[in-house]
């Protein structure tokens, strides 16, 4: 990468972070994305300096990474294009701004149609028969019971069950604290059978786990660190294996359940969004689909006329 990418990235993520306040996980995102632009155009279109991108050199960014040649591990799907676009877009505005590029070369490339997907969930019994495989008899087994029936007791993200901490579980009240994207505070109900195996795991585990290191986190790894988010997708594969679950679950998976579930049961869903901590109840409303699908097939199953 070029001196010339590198001072632009540098500014643009100062940008970011001290005008913006993005989170930090956000903007690793956006300096991953352009990361790969950059080496891209260095390497292959030979292009030194920021406002010498055009728009064909983003357009044959975007028609590499979908090519058999691409070593990208996430294929070229809309979702994808639609990440890589919303970064430039914010990059070359930025610039443009700043006045160090003389045009824009992302301004007349247009948006991809979002294919609406619906999240990929687990019924019920699916994740009766997940929440029942870990050993409860044994540290670790302890653990990830605890961990799971956390996930999907209160549908907290990965990044929210990993910085979670003992103090902001109240047992007494029955809900959880959590911080969620750029670090937004909120309160999330946890059912008994999540906070009696968290409190089983503190006496009976933790305790056992925890060391220097271990500072005031909840759930810790075999060396008393907390859990990454690669430790958490492991444990939930693990169990999903044993389950013989079928389905490509991950992580997320528990919290799209947890949200599909309450929908299912007939909650409203402004307090879904309240509780999943979406800033617009668009990025909810997905779950609406999911319950439409889960009626027509109840109706089809059930319904004389069907």
């Amino acid at each position: 990468m070029t001196q010339d990418f590198e001072l632009s990235k540098k500014l643009f993520v100062n940008y970011l972070k001290h005008e913006k306040s993005l989170a930090v996980n956000t903007i690793a995102s956006y300096e991953m994305d352009l990361k790969k632009l950059f080496e891209y155009l260095h390497n292959v279109k030979l292009v030194e300096k920021t406002k010498s991108i055009s728009e064909e050199n983003l357009i044959d960014f975007f028609k590499f990474i979908n090519s058999s040649e691409s070593k990208s591990e996430d294929k070229f799907a809309i979702r994808t294009m639609s990440r890589y676009l919303s970064t430039f877009r914010s990059f070359f505005k930025f610039l443009e701004a700043e006045k160090r590029i003389d045009s824009n070369p992302v301004e007349n490339i247009d948006s991809p149609k979002i294919a609406k997907i619906i999240p990929e969930y687990l019924s019920i019994e699916e994740v009766d028969t997940i929440l029942n495989k870990p050993d409860v008899t044994t540290k670790l087994g302890l653990r990830d019971k605890a961990l799971l029936e956390t996930m999907y007791g209160s549908g907290l993200r990965v990044s929210e069950a990993i910085n979670l901490t003992v103090s902001n579980v109240f047992f007494k009240d029955e809900f959880i604290r959590v911080f969620g994207k750029g670090s937004k505070e909120r309160i999330v109900p946890i059912g008994r059978t999540g906070l009696k195996f968290i409190q089983r795991y503190i006496d009976e585990s933790r305790v056992y786990l925890r060391n220097e290191s271990s500072e005031n986190f909840l759930f810790l790894n075999f060396r008393g660190k907390k859990l990454s988010r690669m430790g958490i997708y492991d444990i939930v594969k693990k169990y999903c294996r044993e389950a013989q679950i079928e389905k490509d679950v991950h992580p997320h998976t528990m919290r799209h359940s947890f949200a599909t579930h309450l929908l299912q049961g007939g909650a409203d869903i402004r307090v879904i969004q309240e509780m999943l901590g979406h800033s617009s109840i668009t990025t909810t409303q997905i779950y609406t689909h999911t319950n439409r699908d889960y009626l027509i097939e109840i109706h089809k199953s059930f319904h004389p006329r069907a």
